[in-house]
């Protein structure tokens, strides 16, 4: 065991080092955001309309794990810049579904590029079996 390395059982340096990673990966990825001026929220909103295709507000907002309320405001400030536009749902004329416009979809596409040229740059010192593990771990630990 090295210096550094955390004993059993210190699970408050363990936590610390784990946030100290996270805020540090958190401004990266905010950096890399910065040519589209897009926030975080936003950029997770184009992420799953990229992966779902249309979908209704509430369920954009399950997805992000916001409320409803806060879902609203991302889908306003997206269809302001044109990355997004509201559509009736041709199942129920009473709700609306949320669509990528052409737009949204090239502005998605860029975005999901420079994460992982960034994701690969953050990760890039890790061997392919210490990605592994650490992807392996934090998969656990999120379940």
């Amino acid at each position: 065991m090295t210096a550094d390395t955390p004993h059993i059982g210190d699970d408050e340096s363990l936590a610390e080092t784990f946030w100290a990673v996270a805020s540090r990966l958190r401004r990266q990825t905010q950096q890399s955001l910065a040519p589209w001026d897009i926030t975080p929220s936003q950029s997770r909103a184009l992420g799953v309309l990229g992966r779902h295709g249309e979908v209704r507000p509430g369920t954009l907002a399950e997805h992000l794990r916001i409320a409803a309320r806060s879902a609203t405001e991302v889908v306003d400030d997206l269809q302001t810049r044109g990355l997004v536009e509201r559509r009736p749902d041709p199942v129920d004329r009473r709700a609306t579904l949320v669509a990528l416009t052409a737009e949204g979809n090239r502005v998605s596409a860029a975005i999901r590029t420079a994460r992982r040229a960034e994701a690969d740059r953050f990760f890039g010192h890790l061997n392919d079996a210490d990605r592994a593990e650490l992807s392996r771990i934090l998969r656990t630990l999120r379940a």
